[in-house]
């Protein structure tokens, strides 16, 4: 565990830029585009199949998924992104590894993610830390998405902390009685729906193989951009991806394979 000693930009947003953070794994995963995902920790089926699927889907075009390692919801993102694509913000100190139950799941984002904390060795959960954790999460991702949440949760009050920050925030689309956080939120404009993942995902590029680099140049391609572009920025290794398959060059255009 230790100290995290770069100025982490997005938590400028936050009410009070935390005095220490500390860190198990790859901070290099805070440079990559970020959204935070929360919502219950008993979660429908039909939750627990989308948040899947929508951290997965988002994982795909690089995008690293944020939560806060709790069970339902939390746990799930993180697992649909894969451990080496997500950042786990903990409530407690990271030399406990809590809750209990995904303890195996926490250990693995640790080698292959990344773990963040605010609090000092040996310091366990307290309703007050859930609630600094809760913001470190809202802070850290581009925008929220809440995939299901009562009324007077923390995932609601996870919402207050995007509006604060000016954060977009998107919900999925549940039955009338469900969900009724959720619910409350799109009756009021608060929040915007998920209605098709791919088309929500593809904001971020397109799908590409798990084994793909997702380096500076990975990210500039998802943008398709321009070969002269291209070139003026990356030079040869615009040509030398193309021979390797890993971009195509259409009428002057760069799409990743």
């Amino acid at each position: 565990m230790k100290k995290v000693n770069v100025s982490i930009q997005e938590l400028e947003s936050m009410k009070k830029y935390p005095k220490t953070i500390y860190k198990l794994g790859d901070l290099s995963l805070l440079q990559r585009p970020k959204v935070s995902i929360v919502g219950t920790r008993r979660p429908s089926i039909y939750t627990r199949q989308i948040t899947y699927e929508l951290a997965n889907a988002l994982s795909k075009r690089g995008v690293c998924i944020v939560s806060g390692a709790a069970m339902g919801v939390d746990a799930i993102a993180h697992q649909g992104a894969g451990v080496a694509n997500t950042i786990a913000v903990m409530a407690n100190s990271l030399d406990i590894r809590y809750p209990a139950v995904n303890r195996a799941m926490i250990k693995e984002i640790e080698a292959h993610g990344l773990t963040l904390s605010q609090f000092e060795p040996t310091f366990k959960a307290t309703p007050w830390s859930f609630v600094l954790r809760n913001e470190l999460v809202v802070a850290l991702g581009e925008f929220l998405i809440v995939t299901e949440a009562d009324e007077d949760s923390g995932s609601i009050r996870s919402v207050e902390y995007a509006q604060q920050m000016k954060k977009d925030i998107f919900v999925l689309p549940h039955n009338i009685g469900e969900s009724r956080g959720t619910n409350r939120l799109l009756k009021e404009g608060l929040a915007k729906p998920i209605y098709d993942i791919e088309e929500f995902a593809s904001q971020f590029g397109q799908a590409v193989d798990d084994t793909m680099p997702k380096d500076d140049f990975f990210y500039f391609c998802q943008t398709s951009p321009t070969l002269d572009a291209a070139i003026s920025s990356f030079g040869d290794r615009v040509y030398e991806a193309e021979l390797e398959g890993i971009i195509s060059i259409n009428n002057g255009i760069i799409r990743l394979n």
